[in-house]
């Protein structure tokens, strides 16, 4: 990988082993290819990756790639992030590493509840690859295919050594282990354990993630991509910033974890929240175990993305049809650090998306944003304060399914260096109180309130 976008950390982490998958297949120049088999490249299947074989002289000279998450890839619920999901193929179309044609396409069209969006979706991810690739040979024209070649792994090589020396320059007391907890996964509601360590050695970071405790009858568990994507977000946080984000700063990096376990999952278990749940308690349990180590890192984040899905049939949720379907993360609070208060209503961790402007959810959903602001005080107090959540208060207007795939709603964020914890979030429907992981139906008239965590806060300071 010579150049990554700066956007969502669990999306990028992960796509060079979409690469390597398609390089199997033997790709011709000019070809397209599709997955979103989270054993084979992908990481869930929402998670449409679009890859273009870029033509050099006639060879393959590279790859262009482009992962979206789609708000329908079919399976048991609408929006495909079933929270009761006990295998994969429950959760929507599996597609292993296959070339795009009309009739994959045609094929994929038939099995979404969105067609007509998932078209336009999937068009706009081909004019990002070949955007991609025809900068790549604006470069090749300009300096020449073997100058470029030569750049492009001295800069991985560069990567590296400015990786390695930064990691050694960290310290490493023993024993670098933490445990942290997902609050259930849809169909047990018990806590699941992860279990991290740490060793930093001759500049290479080594996440150990033996003792976490096997895969989940649900969908929180996490391919071995995914699990690396969270490891090396952590990594990508405690480098200089002038360190280029490349193919070369994983070569610093071993990720360890039993097969089969919760995050290293086979198939077929489900994997919907481990990509955006389980990535982020991932993250959560590295930094742990650094601060544990002696490294000044900041106070937990909110440690979830609060998925939301709704969906219907028709016009206004009670035609026939061509179905509707809306998804979106909503942030909450940033743990504090030395020398500086968390930010307040922001994405955390391995998520780093926009929000939905409340116009254009109102207007092309049957739903009504009642409430959309800060929650005062829910940042943990501290010499610096944890950043404050989010309250989105959402209307039915219609008849309607929605699906909630969220975390630290029993446990709230931890502080740091003796900082207090962030406030747990809270899921309620009519003012009752929901599980964190949960699929229902909603009428016209039902509200639906989430109540986003706190960051936690970072240094002893004054009690609240």
């Amino acid at each position: 990988m010579i150049a990554q976008a700066a956007h969502i950390p669990v999306h990028l982490g992960a796509l060079a082993d979409a690469v390597a998958a398609i390089r199997k297949l033997e790709p011709s120049p000019g070809e397209l290819f599709l997955l979103n088999d989270p054993y084979a490249g992908g990481s869930h299947l929402p998670d449409l990756t679009l890859i273009g074989a870029i033509e050099i002289d006639g060879r393959v000279g590279g790859y262009s790639v482009v992962r979206a998450h789609h708000s329908d890839i079919g399976g048991m619920t609408a929006g495909s992030m079933p929270a009761g999901a006990r295998e994969l193929y429950q959760e929507g179309l599996i597609i292993p590493p296959t070339r795009l044609t009309a009739d994959l396409e045609r094929l994929l069209l038939a099995n979404v509840r969105t067609p007509a969006m998932r078209r336009g979706d999937l068009a706009a991810q081909r004019a990002a690859v070949e955007r991609g690739a025809s900068g790549i040979r604006a470069l090749a024209r300009r300096h020449g295919w073997a100058a470029l070649s030569d750049a492009a792994r001295e800069l991985l090589e560069y990567a590296e050594r400015r990786t390695k020396t930064a990691l050694s320059r960290l310290p490493s007391a023993a024993p670098m282990t933490a445990t942290d907890y997902l609050e259930g996964d849809g169909v047990i509601d018990e806590d699941l354990e992860i279990r991290v360590r740490i060793e930093i050695k001759d500049g290479v970071f080594h996440a150990d993630f033996t003792g976490t405790r096997d895969a989940a009858p649900g969908n929180v568990n996490c391919p071995i991509a995914v699990t690396r994507s969270a490891v090396l977000f952590v990594v990508r946080t405690l480098l200089p910033e002038d360190v280029p984000m490349n193919g070369g700063v994983p070569r610093a990096i071993q990720v360890t974890a039993p097969p089969g376990c919760l995050v290293n999952a086979r198939p077929p278990s489900a994997v919907a929240a481990g990509n955006v749940e389980t990535s982020q308690r991932i993250a959560d349990t590295v930094f742990r175990a650094l601060a544990a180590g002696g490294c000044v890192v900041p106070a937990q984040g909110q440690g979830t993305m609060n998925n939301v899905t709704f969906g219907g049939l028709g016009v206004g949720g009670a035609g026939s049809g061509e179905g509707w379907t809306y998804y979106e993360t909503i942030g909450g609070g940033q743990g504090a650090s030395q020398g500086a208060n968390g930010p307040s209503g922001v994405h955390v961790g391995m998520s780093n998306t926009l929000n939905t402007p409340i116009e254009v959810l109102e207007m092309e959903h049957p739903l009504r944003v009642r409430t959309y602001a800060l929650r005062t005080d829910s940042g943990g107090p501290g010499q610096w304060k944890g950043g404050d959540g989010v309250v989105r208060e959402f209307e039915a207007l219609a008849p309607m399914e929605a699906t909630l795939l969220t975390e630290r709603r029993r446990h709230g964020p931890a502080g740091g260096a003796g900082g207090q914890q962030g406030k747990a979030g809270a899921n309620l429907l009519n003012g009752q109180r929901l599980a964190s992981k949960t699929t229902m139906r909603l009428a016209a008239g039902d509200v639906l309130r989430i109540e986003t965590p706190g960051g936690g806060g970072w240094g002893k300071g004054r009690e609240p």
